[in-house]
Formats: C-alpha cells, structure tokens, sequence
C-alpha cells in the first residue's frame, strides 16, 4: 500500500492485488464493548521514523499518541511469580547497576558476570561469520540472561527461538558493538544521551492503525483476487490474479516470503522459500473494571520458554496506551503462538480462551468473567531471520536484480515492524519511479 500511495500519486497507473476481503495486511482494528482493540500490531517503533513519516503525509498527525512510559512497568513470570523487569536494560543489556543489584530476576553469578563484561576487550568473529543469538548472548552473559531476558523479550516481537535466530540480523547494533568495543555494557553506558530527543518508546494513532490503512487506501485501485503466478515477457511482466491475466512493466511483491516462492519460480524462489515463519494468535479479553479481581501488572507480563505453558505474554492495553479503552474497561491482551506452539491456532476459541482463564487465574489471580472476547489468528505471518540470514538476501537481491522490474517488499528482508514494511515498499516505489 506504501508502494501504491506514492506510484499514484507520482501519476503512475497501478494495481493493488489483494487476496484478503481488507486491505492493511496484518494491521486489523477493530472495536468492542467500547474498547479500541488491535488484532494484529498494536504500535511501531519511535526510533525507525518510516511509519511517522507516512502518517504526517496522511495529515494524521494529530491522532499519533505515545506509549505511558511514564508508567512502563513489564514483568516477567520466574518460579511462579510476576518479577519486575530491572529498569535500564536495553533488550540483554544493563545500563544502570543498582536495578540490577536489587533484582531478583537473575542470581549473583549473573549479576557479576554482566559487571565482569565492562572489562570484555573488541572481539567477535574475524571471518564474519554469523551465530545465534543464543550462542551471543550465553557468550557475553551467560544461559540466565538468555533464559529471563533475551529469550522473552525477542519471542515477544519474533516468536522465534534464539537459538536459530542471527545475532546480525536481529541485533545487529549489539553485533556492532561488539565489534568495536567488545564490552555491550560498556559501549551502552557510552551511548546514553546520544540517541537523540527523548520521547515514547512506542507510538501508534489514537483511533487504532487501522485509521491510516484507511486514509493510505483512499484512490488506489484494488483488485480483490489472490495473485496465482507472475511470469517475465519481453515488456516486463504478466500476473495473473483471479484466474485473469494483467500485463504490468513492475511488480512490487509484497507479501509473505514463502507467498513470494510460490509465485516465482528457479532459484529465487527457492531461497525465498528458505525464510521460515512462525505463527501467531492474540486474544483480546475485556473485563468491567470493577469486578476485576487479578493483579494490575504494569504494561504486562512475558513467560519465559522455561517457564512457559501456553501462554506467551498478556499486555494491559489501557495502561500501555491511553484513548483506547474506556475507565470503565479493563483489556488483556494475550498472546499465544510462536516457533514450537504454531498448533494453538487450530485450538477452538472456547478452549483458547479457557486455557488463557487458566494461566490468567494462575498468574494474575483473576476469576472474574470477560465480558467480551476477541480471536486473531496469524499463520506464517512473522519472517524468522536464522542464522545466515545476510548471505540469503546478498542471494536473493543478487537473482532479484536480474529480473528489472521485480521489487522486493515486506517483513521477510530488513525488519519485521511497521516502518520496516513502509519502507521498504517505499523504496520499491521510488526505484519504480526514478526507471
């Protein structure tokens, strides 16, 4: 849609081929008992300004609020009880001692092997070689790190396992720390205070995302049927989409990797294959806020794998965002799936949502009975980039590029979030404009 914003209104005719009933990909807000709920991703990253950008375009910039950070409280469930996470870490990485000192998250060996890695001299693999992001994180802070911080927090944006996923590919600013100075602790310390103006961590728009793929989808041109094949003649191309052929002189392949394989063919295809996807499902349960009895928990809590047995993480959407749920309401947020547990989105809804009473009973204290419910399941929707990644896309652009007029857009490439997708859809634009 990105791409088709900016085609359209440099003059260009294109046609966006859509396989769902909606457009927006996995952005899908929707309402319920008054509350604003997001199916898919709730916000995007303050930090990669693509998305911001697109929105101001949009003129909706008056409806871009922030997260409460003033009120970021995330906690992690360890031995049966809700722990907070230290204030100051940075993904794996402490930046101030005493929250760590104080937290009963880790255990002294760990807390004095992370002061120990101050001293760590520039290193890394000479040849270049990509490792896991396990093997990276136990190599600078060893298997409790990986346990309590690395692995929930990524499986929270990945749903992936950090012993399959590249350490260059997912966390490529701690790779390049590493490089440099060898110590993470030590090049984060130094970095305080130079990322820029402040501000929330996350930012969304008060009326849900879905707002702007409403505003974004205004004048294009839609064609509601699932692309089939894309082959290569002497013009350019030809799709065909709906049993129907169209002729085209670009095409901007947008979805999924393994989508993408499946409409291409050769090498190319092969190794968009390659790309694995996870899958996942949020449950959204409103509770009337007088009647809810469980633990308020900040912006949420996440399970570690090691501790896990469905249930992957549950977020406070009123506490972490405010203008979407009234005060009368409270809204969880649950969220099952991931690598290893993809079988959860073939559960019925009612034992999804019993198994997330259970866990919430357990963990929250909860009893109280949700007024409403909401179910968004996402088979292969989130790109797993293992280890080796780099190497694939070097390939994939390398076959890509014989093909003029074939461009490469979405979550599997360059970043899974939303001004990731703008982006690179934007960049598919302008390469389509500038020939």
């Amino acid at each position: 849609m990105s791409a088709a914003y900016d085609l359209t209104r440099a003059g260009i005719d294109c046609t966006v081929i859509e396989k769902q009933p909606r457009l927006g990909g996995v952005i899908d807000t929707r309402t319920a008992s008054g509350c604003t709920l997001e199916c898919g991703p709730d916000s995007f990253l303050s930090a990669k300004p693509d998305a911001l950008q697109l929105i101001k375009e949009l003129g909706l910039e008056d409806e871009v609020i922030g997260s409460n950070d003033h009120q970021r409280t995330t906690y992690i469930w360890k031995r049966n009880r809700l722990v907070r996470l230290p204030e100051g870490v940075m993904m794996i990485v402490p930046s101030r001692a005493m929250p760590i000192v104080k937290s009963s998250l880790i255990g002294w060996p760990t807390k004095i092997r992370m002061g120990l890695e101050y001293f760590r001299k520039p290193g890394g693999p000479k040849d270049g070689t990509d490792r896991s992001v396990a093997e990276f994180v136990t190599e600078h802070f060893g298997q409790e790190t990986l346990d309590y911080l690395a692995e929930p927090l990524l499986s929270g944006v990945y749903g992936g396992d950090p012993a399959q996923l590249s350490v260059t590919s997912v966390l490529p600013r701690f790779a390049e720390m590493e490089k440099k100075s060898g110590s993470l602790v030590r090049a984060v310390l130094a970095s305080r205070g130079k990322s820029g103006p402040g501000g929330p961590l996350f930012r969304t728009l008060k009326n849900g995302l879905g707002k702007m793929i409403e505003v974004l989808s205004t004048g294009l041109r839609v064609c509601q049927a699932g692309a089939e094949a894309i082959e290569k003649t002497e013009t350019g191309f030809r799709v065909r989409a709906g049993g129907s052929w169209m002729d085209a002189t670009d095409v901007v392949v947008a979805c999924p990797a393994w989508a993408a394989a499946g409409l291409l063919s050769g090498r190319l295809a092969e190794l968009l294959g390659r790309i694995e996807y996870s899958s996942s499902l949020t449950l959204s349960l409103i509770y009337d806020s007088k009647s809810f009895d469980g633990k308020r928990a900040g912006f949420g809590f996440l399970v570690p794998k090691k501790e896990r047995d469905r249930l992957a993480a549950c977020t406070f959407v009123g506490t972490k965002f405010s203008h979407r749920i009234p005060e009368d309401r409270i809204a969880l947020r649950c969220f099952f799936g991931g690598i290893g547990d993809g079988g959860v989105l073939n559960e019925s809804d009612d034992s999804i949502v019993s198994m997330a009473r259970a866990e919430l009973r357990r963990m929250l204290g909860l009893t109280a009975a949700p007024l409403d419910q909401l179910i968004s399941r996402w088979p292969r929707s989130m790109a797993q980039y293992t280890v080796g990644h780099q190497k694939r896309l070097e390939e994939i652009r390398s076959f890509a590029a014989q093909m003029p007029g074939l461009h490469l857009s979405g979550n599997a490439y360059e970043g899974i979030g939303i001004p990731d997708c703008i982006r690179t859809g934007r960049k598919a634009a302008r390469a389509i404009i500038d020939r």
